[in-house]
């Protein structure tokens, strides 16, 4: 671990080629296998960084797990219970094989909705039954999350702790204490280059951009 004692959470989207429609904007965060391969070079040996995937994309486990094994790294999938098994997304059988490579298995969610602006019914759906499913499929209980569109506030935060959940993943960029249960991640994008990952890997992002992700951080909290 670094001097400062925090860590850097990647989160990757999706890999390569994709034989299914993706939403809008949705391909900036879709980077390509070169790109995918440099930032695991650059982390191996690093105990500071981990590395989640969210959205369940069918790359998780055609391109990443045999990209991870191979450098003996580990990583966190966050799956969209509700598009399991989906045209380009993770199948049963694929958090199978995850689950037997060794990575954590944690919830997106059931269908990739802001979980602030959910009825009741989606919210059962979105924790309590995205839950149930995803632990079926990997065998033990999920009470990991990373909420999706990086979409909270006070009134998410309060039904995930309700809901028994142990770690909360987001998108607010910058470090994280490794023992917080709000842990910010740092997403990669279409257009990374060698710049960007020495910029996240060493922290040599500007003094007022850090101020400015940690008020942001300290609004999205508070607000409701």
């Amino acid at each position: 671990m670094t001097l400062t004692g925090k860590i850097i959470n990647l989160t990757v989207h999706g890999i390569g080629d994709t034989d299914r429609p993706l939403d809008p904007g949705e391909d900036t965060t879709w980077v390509s296998v070169p790109q995918f391969e440099r930032v695991l070079d650059a982390v191996v040996g690093r105990k500071d960084v981990r590395i989640t995937f969210d959205d369940g994309n069918a790359s998780d486990v055609e391109i990443a797990l045999p990209r991870l094994l191979e450098r003996g790294l580990r990583a966190e999938f966050f799956l969209l219970a509700g598009l399991i098994g989906e045209r380009g997304r993770v199948s049963a059988d694929g958090v199978t094989e995850l689950t037997r490579s060794g990575m954590r298995i944690g919830s997106h969610g059931w269908g990739h909705r802001d979980w602030r602006r959910l009825s009741s019914g989606q919210v059962r759906e979105e924790i309590s039954d995205a839950h149930r499913l995803i632990g079926e499929l990997c065998g033990h209980p999920v009470t990991r999350v990373a909420i999706p569109f990086g979409s909270y506030d006070r009134h998410v935060l309060g039904r995930l702790r309700m809901a028994g959940v142990t770690c909360a993943y987001t998108s607010d960029g910058g470090r994280a204490s490794p023992g917080s249960w709000l842990q910010a991640r740092n997403s990669l994008r279409h257009d990374l280059d060698d710049r960007w990952i020495g910029q996240v890997l060493d922290d040599r992002a500007p003094l007022a951009h850090r101020a400015r992700k940690a008020a942001a951080r300290l609004y999205k909290r508070a607000r409701g």
